[in-house]
């Protein structure tokens, strides 16, 4: 928009020009405020409904009063009148802004917004005589400049590295990506409201401890300078929610955030958002029917349908979900673990069908890295792959007639695994064992073998009642509630590479207006 001369030129919804030129007009703008004596950063705005609200319900609503505030994204100006599009979270709505209504000198303001612009406004719903929903302005005041050019709205922000990184721009454009994050939200609060409702007590544990322990996966290091400690960034909830177990609180979960200095993919990020659960006198059979139940609601209160699309797969998410052994999921592919005699029979089996082994581990990691890469793929449905190896499953309870395995599943949709939960193993002697185990794998090089925890261990001397843990991974569940490929679409401020050189967004992007 031409800033400056108040004109009735066609404004499309972006800027035309270079980026120089941009980011001198949209400054002559603020400058031009501050000089009619308008604070272009202001105060307080009471909102009295949302634009998509008003857009839905404009015909009841015909003739009301309202307050809106939100984000311009559109401006088109005819002479004594100008058409804007406010957005904001709720959605848009257009503003019909004529001299006649608003006076001479707040008309001639008009001028001085750019798309961008954070503004209120009051007025009546009506439709325009081609029908749209609009708002008839009389009130009308700037809120917040925009700086920064947008991008253009019929490409928006592209670059899906710029949309990471500068999650802001995104939101503001990205009507869809907007969504995800608002259908996170209600993921979250449904997935609270299905556990409160059957009794289960939301806690916190500690970020930082002296032991990572709680799962197979290299830790983050800090330090705390006071006490002069070497900490660790906590890679799983389990061992602190186990010892609340054992202090009496019978079910408790909590929902944070957990930290592993592992790779970076589109399923993978260093610090994402794990449930976790524990529920005295249960087993891993009920935290089958709890988890399939709990994703179940999650999927019909948020969505409203049980069915969902991802990636072109429609995907039923009602119980009863599959059961599939680790045992018989392998047999499916022409490995038949119970004729192995020698971990090198694993290793001949695994080079047979190119899964890629390192050297020195156990015949259970062997085993795990054949269902990773052979098994998981194939389970597009949801399905619960039980029992798995003793050797790579630290915590969880030996299955007594089938001694190598464990009462352990994995919840699997879409080919992910989005879970793990045991029966857990609470016979203190037996836990030592486990763990002097994995220390054992550590001296061979296995750097994500588990530590040893002897408060842990101290815990569990004063008895823990048999009890079915659980944990979800929070990211991987709503990318497949809301289709989307990365788990970057879904966290809002994924970890990235820091650039050599920072530079502005639009270097990136497209905003450029067609037929300027």
């Amino acid at each position: 928009m031409s800033g400056g001369s108040g004109n009735t030129s066609d404004h499309r919804p972006s800027d035309c020009g270079g980026g120089g030129d941009l980011l001198k007009s949209r400054r002559a703008n603020l400058e031009a405020l501050r000089a009619r004596g308008i604070d272009p950063y202001g105060d307080a705005f009471e909102v009295t409904d949302g634009a998509g609200h008003v857009y839905e319900h404009v015909d009841e609503m015909e003739d009301a009063e309202v307050s809106l505030a939100g984000r311009i994204m559109g401006i088109r100006s005819h002479g004594k009148v100008t058409f804007m599009d406010l957005e904001d979270r709720s959605g848009h709505i257009q503003l019909f802004i004529r001299r006649n209504d608003v006076g001479e000198d707040a008309y001639a303001v008009l001028g001085f917004v750019d798309i961008g612009d954070i503004v209120g406004v009051e007025g009546s719903p009506f439709r325009t005589r081609m029908g749209e929903p609009s708002l008839r302005v009389q009130q009308f005041e700037v809120l917040s400049k925009c700086l920064k050019p947008l991008p253009d709205k019929y490409h928006g922000l592209t670059d899906v590295d710029l949309r990471y990184r500068q999650r802001y721009v995104d939101l503001m454009v990205n009507r869809e990506s907007r969504d995800v994050f608002i259908t996170r939200s209600r993921i979250v609060s449904a997935m609270r409201r299905f556990l409160d409702d059957r009794g289960y007590l939301e806690v916190e544990t500690p970020m930082m401890a002296t032991i990572a322990g709680g799962a197979t996966a290299r830790p983050f290091t800090t330090h705390h300078n006071a006490l002069d400690l070497n900490l660790y960034l906590r890679i799983a909830t389990e061992l602190y929610l186990k010892r609340l177990v054992v202090g009496g609180l019978e079910r408790v979960y909590e929902i944070g955030k957990v930290f592993r200095n592992e790779g970076i993919s589109t399923r993978h990020n260093p610090e994402y958002t794990l449930l976790e659960l524990y529920q005295a006198y249960g087993d891993y059979e009920t935290m089958m029917d709890l988890t399939e139940n709990m994703v179940a609601h999650i999927a019909e209160e948020t969505l409203g349908t049980t069915e969902v699309v991802y990636r072109g797969e429609t995907i039923d998410l009602r119980p009863p979900w599959r059961r599939l052994g680790m045992v018989e999921a392998l047999a499916e592919h022409g490995v038949d673990i119970r004729a192995w005699d020698r971990d090198a029979d694993a290793r001949s089996d695994a080079r047979r069908l190119g899964v890629t082994v390192p050297e020195g581990v156990t015949r259970g990691k062997i085993i795990d890295e054949m269902v990773e890469e052979l098994v998981l793929p194939t389970l597009v449905q949801p399905t619960f792959l039980l029992d798995h190896p003793v050797d790579v499953s630290p915590l969880a309870k030996r299955k007594p007639d089938d001694p190598q395995f464990t009462y352990r599943f994995e919840p699997v949709i879409a080919g992910m695994e989005i879970g793990n939960a045991f029966s857990e193993l609470n016979d203190p002697e037996e836990q030592r064992l486990r763990f002097e185990q994995q220390l054992r794998q550590r001296e061979r090089g296995d750097d994500e073998a588990h530590v040893m925890d002897e408060d842990f261990l101290a815990a569990l001397e004063y008895g823990m009642p048999p009890t079915g843990g659980l944990g979800l991974g929070v990211d991987r569940l709503v990318m497949i509630l809301t289709d989307s490929e990365s788990i970057r679409d879904v966290i809002l401020f994924p970890l990235m590479r820091p650039r050599e050189s920072e530079t502005d967004f639009e270097e990136g992007i497209d905003s450029s207006d067609p037929g300027s």
